[in-house]
Formats: C-alpha cells, sequence, structure tokens
C-alpha cells in the first residue's frame, strides 16, 4: 500500500496524469478485500491489483476512458455465474471507485513576443503548467519572460520531439507570421490537444489556411484550430489581448 502512495507523489512531481482505483465495497466471495488499490496510468501500466481477472481489465479500461475525459465514478461487478453480466464465478459482488488524477493542464504558448509575454504573465495565476517556445532563443530568458515558466527553444515543428501533445495541452499560438504558423502547424495537427488557436486578422487567417489546403492537410485537421482568437473584447494592449485569450481557453477547459 505504502508503494501506491508514493507513486502517485512520484507522479504528481513528475506531471504525470494516473487514475486511483479501490475496492470501496464487497459481498460474498471476491478475489481482493474491500481498501485493495490500483494505479492505472495513461499508457495502460498498472500498479498494485483490484483482483486480476476482468474486474481488472474493465476496470484498467475505465481508468482509461476518465484520464481521458476526467470523470470519477463508482464501478459495480458481480462475479455470480447466474447472472448474465458476470465478469468471473467466485460468486460475489464488488464495487471499485476509480478518481482520475490529472497533471496541471499545459499552456503551450507558441511565440515570445509581447502578446506571448502577457499570456504568460496572467496564465500563470490560472494553475496552467506555463511553456513558451520560439525559435528565436534570446527571448527566452527569465529576464524577457519572468516567473514560472518553462522555455523550449526550438522550431514550431520540433515541438512533438520535446513535449507529449494530448487533451490536457491548450496551445496559444501567437507567432510572428503567418509563414511560421504554415511551417510548424502541420507537425503539431497530427496530435489532439485540447485546445488549438491562432492570433491574427482574418484576413491572416485566410492566408494561413489556404497555405495548410495547398500543402495536402486535411480539412478535418484544419477545423481544429480556433482562428481568429481570443474573446471580442475590443482589445488593444498586449495585455489587454492575453486576458481575452485566456478567457477563451478557461471557457475551452471549463466545458
Amino acid at each position: 500500500m505504502i508503494e501506491i502512495f508514493e507513486k502517485l507523489v512520484e507522479a504528481s512531481r513528475e506531471q504525470k496524469s494516473v487514475c486511483f482505483c479501490v475496492v470501496i465495497e464487497t459481498k460474498g466471495a471476491v478475489p481482493r478485500h474491500a481498501g485493495s488499490k490500483m494505479l492505472v496510468y495513461s499508457d495502460g501500466f498498472t500498479v498494485g491489483t483490484v483482483g486480476g481477472g476482468e474486474v481488472e481489465n474493465r476496470t484498467v479500461e475505465a481508468a482509461l476512458q476518465a484520464l481521458k475525459d476526467g470523470k470519477p465514478q463508482i464501478l459495480d461487478y458481480t462475479l455470480d455465474p447466474r447472472d448474465q453480466n458476470a465478469v468471473g464465478v467466485c460468486g460475489g459482488d464488488v464495487s471499485v471507485y476509480i478518481e482520475p488524477q490529472m497533471s496541471r493542464p499545459v499552456l503551450l504558448i507558441l511565440g515570445a513576443g509581447h502578446v506571448g509575454r502577457s499570456v504568460a504573465k496572467f496564465a500563470q495565476l490560472l494553475d496552467f503548467r506555463v511553456i513558451v517556445s520560439d525559435d528565436r532563443t534570446d527571448l527566452l530568458t527569465s529576464q524577457h519572460i519572468p516567473g514560472d515558466v518553462e522555455f523550449l527553444p526550438c522550431m514550431m515543428s520540433e515541438i512533438p520531439g520535446h513535449l507529449t501533445i494530448n487533451n490536457q495541452v491548450y496551445v496559444i499560438g501567437v507567432t510572428r507570421g503567418s509563414e511560421v504558423d504554415v511551417e510548424g502547424l502541420p507537425a503539431l495537427l497530427e496530435y489532439d490537444p485540447a485546445y488549438i488557436g491562432l492570433i491574427g486578422s482574418l484576413k491572416r487567417w485566410g492566408t494561413t489556411k489556404k497555405a495548410l489546403k495547398d500543402m495536402g492537410l486535411a480539412a478535418e485537421k484544419i477545423a481544429k484550430i480556433k482562428s481568429p482568437i481570443g474573446i471580442d473584447i475590443e482589445a488593444e494592449t498586449p495585455d489587454e489581448i492575453a486576458i481575452s485569450i485566456l478567457a477563451e481557453v478557461i471557457a475551452a477547459r471549463n466545458s
């Protein structure tokens, strides 16, 4: 049992999502007693057990889904062979509670210019793990962007090689131009972030969208992108634009 809690702490420290599963109630003959625990990681790796067999197989499947939708639930199983829904033959019943322990959502900011700097400043107040990426390494410094911020100095197309892009990642594109977006976006769109948005006017987005289509990028991938980015609050300054962007990201996260 101690190992389970040590692994939970380790996952939290390493920003890994894991689902905590515990047998909360049993009746009759069952493989494991109440209080038995198991951890399920996003790659399907497990630590501990809730009983093995089909009970465990189904619990792992439900845990992996919980890591996608973030919802805890109670799973009820019967092992009475007389029941057509039985998942075993021991004869008893077992209930398993599963609770996803999600890592902090990642806010990936593409571009370390004025708006990117403002987004990073406010995002630190919203419990995001803030990462700023730019190929202009001279802008990725704590003097330019202070606070609890990680830097990813590389081309946009190289980001997936350094960071896992999944449904816990919110991508904010505030780059210096459409040509940067066109070169880098196809690599990111191979994955499914929770949100991806691009700054710019409708004209800039039209240029970017056409170029992506001409490159052969599928329409459903392009449709993942929200542009122009942000809620319309007549924002003008970098700080105002950052707030409008983060408001949209919060809405996406909460929905």
